[in-house]
C-alpha cells in the first residue's frame, strides 16, 4: 500500500546515536549547518559517491508540514489512487469500513515527521521544534536520500501508478539504503548487521515498543502499520546483502523490481525471478474502477489480516510469481477479483487451502465446496474462491461481489500472463 513515502526514521533507526565528527569538517552556512556538515563527508564515504551540487536545508512548522502531506493527496491521480486502495482494502477486509483513508493517512505522516526531503524542490525540510537526536538522524537519512536524486530521479520512480508492489520494491531500496548509510556512518561505517544489538528484529520490537508515544500509528490497521515499516528494515538488510554480495557496485543500476525480490535473496541474487505481469481483460458483468497489485508481501499480510498465523501466512505467499486485482461496479454496488499466479501448483495448492482457511475465519462460516473452488456468503455478498490454469501456469481467484450478483466475472480466455 504506497500511498506516500512516510518518515520513520526517528522511530526505525532511534536506538542509534550518531558519532561525533572530525573538527575538520566542511562549513555549512545553512539551517542545521554543523549537523550537515559531519553528516555529508561519512555519507559520501558510505555510499560511494559525491554530491554534485550542496544539498540546500530548510525548516518547516508543523503546520506547513501538515500542509504539504496534505497537499500531495491533491493531485488528481493521487485522489484517484487512494479512493481505489481505500476501496480494494475494504474488500479484501485489510482496513475497517469506516476509515477514512485520506484523514488517517494526514494525521498519521504529520505524526511521523520529523524531516524529509523533497524531490520537486530538491530541498531537505526539518520541522521545527523536533528533539535533536532525532533531527541529527534525519538529517544524515534524508541527506542520503537528496544525493540519491542527483543520481536517479526519485521523483519518476515514486509517480509510477498501477505497479504497487513494483513501486514498493524499488521504495525499499532507496529507504534501505538511507537507513542502512545512516547508521553505518553512525558505527562508523562498521557492518551494521553485525553491530546492531539484536539486529533488525530488536529494532522492529522497539517499534512496536514504542507505539504508546505514536497513537496514530498504534491505531493504525496492520498492513498500513507493515507497510510503512517494510521499505526501511527489509531494505535495508537487502541493501546489506547488496553490499556484501557485489561490494563495489551501483544499487541504482539493477534494482528489485518485486517485493518477492527483496524478501529472498535467492530470486534477485541467485535465480533472478521476474514476476509474471497478469492483465485481466474485460470483465463480465462489470466496469472497472481501479486495479493493482498486492505483491508477495501483502499477499501475506491479506493473510496474516484474517489468520492471525504469521508462519501460515509467509507459508501461503511463498511461491508467489505475479498478481493483479480490479476493484469493478456492479448494479449491485462495487466488486472486486483478484487473480494470483504461482510458481508450481504445489505452491498453488498451499495458498488456496490457507486462504480458505483464513476466509472461512473471517466470515465465521464453512465454505461450499465445488469442483476446485470454495465459496461463501456472509452478509449482503458473494464470495468465491478458485483455483485453475491459465497457460500451463497455475493460478488462484478470489472474487467478492453484491449479494445477487454473479462471480463468474473473468473469461478465462481474455487473462494474459506475460513473464
Amino acid at each position: 500500500m504506497k500511498i506516500l513515502n512516510a518518515k520513520m526514521l526517528a522511530v526505525v533507526s532511534g536506538c542509534v546515536v550518531l558519532t561525533a565528527a572530525c573538527s575538520d569538517q566542511p562549513k555549512y552556512s545553512g539551517p542545521y549547518g554543523k549537523q550537515v556538515a559531519e553528516a555529508i563527508p561519512k555519507i559520501e564515504n558510505a555510499v560511494g559517491m559525491k554530491f554534485k551540487t550542496p544539498p540546500k536545508v530548510e525548516t518547516r512548522s508543523r503546520a506547513q508540514v501538515r500542509a504539504f502531506v496534505a497537499q500531495e493527496f491533491v493531485d488528481p491521480a493521487a485522489q484517484q489512487d487512494l479512493a481505489g486502495t481505500e476501496a480494494s482494502y475494504k474488500r479484501f477486509g485489510m482496513i475497517p469500513d469506516s476509515l477514512n483513508l485520506q484523514k488517517f493517512m494526514v494525521d498519521l505522516l504529520e505524526e511521523q515527521i520529523v524531516g524529509y526531503y523533497d524531490p520537486k524542490t530538491k530541498v531537505l525540510y526539518v520541522v521545527d521544534g523536533s528533539p535533536r537526536e532525532a533531527v541529527e538522524i534525519t538529517v544524515t537519512h534524508e541527506l542520503v536520500h537528496a544525493l540519491q536524486d542527483q543520481y536517479i530521479s526519485l521523483d519518476s520512480i515514486q509517480s509510477v501508478h498501477g505497479q504497487n508492489d513494483r513501486s514498493t520494491a524499488s521504495q525499499a531500496i532507496f529507504e534501505g539504503q538511507a537507513v542502512y548509510e545512516q547508521i553505518a556512518a553512525s558505527l562508523g561505517g562498521t557492518n551494521v548487521a553485525i553491530n546492531l544489538p539484536g539486529g533488525w528484529d530488536r529494532i522492529r520490537d522497539m517499534i512496536r515498543e514504542n507505539q504508546s508515544a505514536m497513537p496514530v500509528f498504534a491505531a493504525a490497521p496492520v498492513v498500513i502499520q507493515e507497510t510503512l515499516i517494510f521499505p526501511y528494515l527489509s531494505g535495508a538488510e537487502f541493501v546489506r546483502n547488496f553490499k556484501d554480495r557485489r561490494a563495489g557496485q551501483s544499487i541504482y543500476e539493477d534494482i528489485p523490481v518485486s517485493t518477492e525480490q527483496v524478501l529472498h535473496p535467492v530470486a534477485f541474487f541467485a535465480r533472478r525471478d521476474a514476476p509474471t505481469t497478469v492483465d485481466l481483460g474485460k470483465l463480465i458483468g462489470g466496469t472497472p474502477v481501479y486495479q493493482n497489485t498486492l505483491g508477495e508481501f501483502e499477499t501475506r499480510l491479506f493473510i496474516y489480516q484474517h489468520l492471525d498465523d504469521q508462519n501460515e501466512s509467509v507459508r501461503a505467499a511463498t511461491g508467489w510469481d505475479g498478481d493483479r486485482y480490479m476493484l469493478f461496479n456492479t448494479l449491485g454496488g462495487q466488486g472486486l477479483v483478484w487473480l494470483t499466479v504461482w510458481d508450481s501448483q504445489v505452491e498453488a495448492a498451499e495458498f488456496y487451502d490457507i486462504a480458505d482457511q483464513a476466509l472461512e475465519k473471517r466470515f465465521n462460516t464453512k465454505a461450499k465446496s465445488g469442483k476446485l473452488s470454495k465459496s461463501y456468503s456472509p452478509k449482503g455478498r458473494s464470495v468465491q474462491l478458485s483455483t485453475t490454469e491459465i497457460g500451463g501456469r497455475p493460478v488462484v481467484i478470489f472474487v467478492d461481489v453484491p449479494a445477487g450478483a454473479s462471480t463468474n466475472v473473468l473469461d478465462l480466455a481474455q487473462v494474459t500472463l506475460k513473464q
